[in-house]
């Protein structure tokens, strides 16, 4: 992730939550008060965003140490301490919330996609996310896809063409929607066709599509359709698939199967922030 863009977002998460103050911690404890505090994992998973920790702290107080001890991708299991900090608790205690809450939902879904991954174990299909992320959180997210061995779809509608349904209804056909494109964009932007049928497959491919989404297929069926497409054009599968069925896609041939379930229906990985010294330190 760049990290002007995570310190911008954390910047505005950090307003949000402190606003004019943490009154519990101002009130309580003076700037020389120095505590340290360890990041535990309580439940097994993949961890993902450990640099938020560093890059938070770093917008807060510069004087708090941090140690990561982890890389992001790294499985985990109950009691791991994946980081340590160091400095005023005024800060310490200031900031952790807003730094748990990203860790937190990132490992969960760094979690779920290698679950995906080793589910399908299919070396040549890829899984990838779609645009189904919580608003403002995309990039933190498709990061936390990447770290549990997923990829990414596009980031938004600015970089790529996605033709579905709806599209294809206004235009007319799928030829007129992909003649229209081309003929308004530049040769680096890609053309994705959503398909429903074998002849829409049959004219995506004849109107020069980049990408063909076989959407809401069954398997057996797509292994068929995958074959009415030249290698040179990327394949997607889409709808319908969950974790549990995915493995009924295996060695079907698609190039990608992209799950909205990576980003909008996961459970954030059971992460505790606990001060040395206290009841649960």
């Amino acid at each position: 992730m760049n990290e002007l863009k995570v310190k911008e977002k954390l910047q505005l998460f950090f307003i949000e939550d402190i606003g004019e103050g943490d009154v519990s911690t101002n009130t309580i404890f003076s700037d020389d008060d120095i505590q340290t505090g360890n990041f535990i994992v309580k439940s097994e998973g993949v961890i993902s965003g450990l640099n938020i920790i560093k890059l938070g702290f770093e917008i807060l107080n510069p004087n708090v140490e941090v140690h990561i001890h982890n890389s992001d991708g790294d499985k985990v299991s109950y009691g791991t301490c994946v980081a340590q900090v160091k400095g005023p608790v005024k800060t310490i205690l200031t900031g952790e919330r807003v730094i748990l809450n990203l860790l937190q939902r990132m490992s969960g879904i760094a979690t779920f996609t290698r679950t995906a991954v080793e589910t399908l174990n299919d070396e040549h299909t890829r899984i990838c996310d779609t645009r189904k992320t919580t608003p403002g959180l995309r990039m933190f997210e498709k990061y936390a896809v990447r770290s549990g061995g997923g990829f990414n779809h596009r980031f938004g509608l600015y970089d790529g063409v996605m033709i579905k349904d709806n599209h294809i209804a206004a235009a007319g056909s799928i030829t007129k929607a992909v003649n229209q494109a081309k003929s308004t964009l530049g040769h680096m932007v890609n053309i994705e066709v959503e398909v429903e049928t074998e002849d829409e497959v049959k004219e995506a491919v004849e109107a020069g599509a980049h990408i063909i989404m076989f959407d809401n297929c069954p398997p057996d069926v797509m292994k068929e359709w995958v074959n009415l497409v030249p290698k040179h054009i990327v394949t997607e599968a889409s709808g319908g698939i969950q974790v549990s069925n995915l493995a009924n896609y295996r060695n079907i041939g698609v190039d990608y199967i992209s799950l909205g379930a990576l980003t909008h229906s996961v459970t954030a990985l059971d992460i505790s922030f606990n001060l040395e010294g206290g009841k649960k330190g």
